[in-house]
């Protein structure tokens, strides 16, 4: 089977362009193994079996770490086998000893891209081009073609924000699995849909902003202005916003400030660095 044009030997030499690179284009799923190790050479069957199945919608990348001890190191490999998957150029999956067939179809599938995932970025293009109403009748089709294909749900559960159809997105987010409603893409539409909701009969920012010239103490404007600044883009702008009313009207809306500043986190994600900031500016703030 290493016969396979899906399977490669990778080495420290060609991991960069044999999985980095690769996986821009489909999912690369890196086996580290060793020749001495009785759990890796029965995975490897299943695996053999996944790739000529799936012909070429994954590649697997198989390092040896007898003869790559350098790039098992530099991956911080500490027991055989691990396996990783990679997508758009990083890990989106890890999983450590032998697998069942099942297992590993559970962890190849979300990151396989399926005839409605093709749907769904011609739908995206249509909605960049302004055409949005034909982008959301596109994407309810892929919908229902392939209902189980949670990167469509998303999509068009976007796509309804845009669009300013609130009880479309908010119904379908409810009628999610469990499973999926508990992705962070999900949470993230769930936040999205709640700053559409403050924001939804509330004056442009421009008349927003001249408000609070005039009438610095309106939180209800200001919280306003905050959901308007999220959804233009605008996050520090927005944070700014609901910093000031967690110190000047902590009351207001049942501690809403403080809520809405957790969600835009959650959009942003607890890497980024201005996440780290207002947390800190937030902790000063509740003092």
């Amino acid at each position: 089977m290493n016969d396979s044009p899906y399977i490669h030997n990778v080495t420290r030499d060609t991991f960069q362009s044999q999985v980095i690179e690769a996986s821009h284009t489909v999912p690369v799923l890196v086996d580290f193994w060793a020749d001495w190790c009785g759990p890796c050479h029965m995975q490897m069957p299943v695996l053999a079996k996944l790739v000529g199945e799936y012909a070429g919608k994954f590649l697997l990348a198989k390092v040896n770490t007898d003869t790559e001890r350098q790039l098992a190191q530099e991956h911080g490999i500490r027991s055989l086998p691990t396996m990783r998957l990679y997508r758009n150029g990083g890990v989106v999956e890890e999983i450590l000893g032998a697998q069942t067939e099942t297992t590993l179809r559970s962890l190849l599938d979300p990151h396989i891209e399926r005839d409605s995932d093709k749907q769904r970025l011609a739908a995206l293009e249509a909605h960049r081009q302004g055409r949005t109403e034909e982008a959301l009748a596109m994407l309810r089709k892929a919908q229902e073609a392939d209902p189980e294909n949670s990167r469509v749900q998303f999509a068009l559960v976007g796509l309804y924000l845009d669009a300013g159809q609130l009880a479309e997105a908010e119904s379908l987010l409810e009628a999610l699995p469990w499973a999926v409603r508990e992705e962070p893409e999900a949470h993230k539409l769930s936040a999205l849909l709640d700053f559409s909701r403050i924001a939804q009969d509330a004056a442009p920012i421009a008349e927003l902003e001249r408000q609070l010239g005039e009438h610095p103490g309106d939180s209800q404007a200001r919280y306003r202005l905050a959901a308007r600044y999220v959804l233009d883009g605008r996050s520090q702008e927005a944070m700014e916003e609901l910093l000031y009313i967690i110190r000047n009207d902590r009351a207001f809306g049942d501690d809403a400030a403080r809520k809405g500043l957790l969600a835009v986190f959650g959009l942003l994600g607890d890497e980024d660095e201005l996440v780290k900031t207002y947390r800190r500016k937030l902790s000063a703030a509740m003092l």
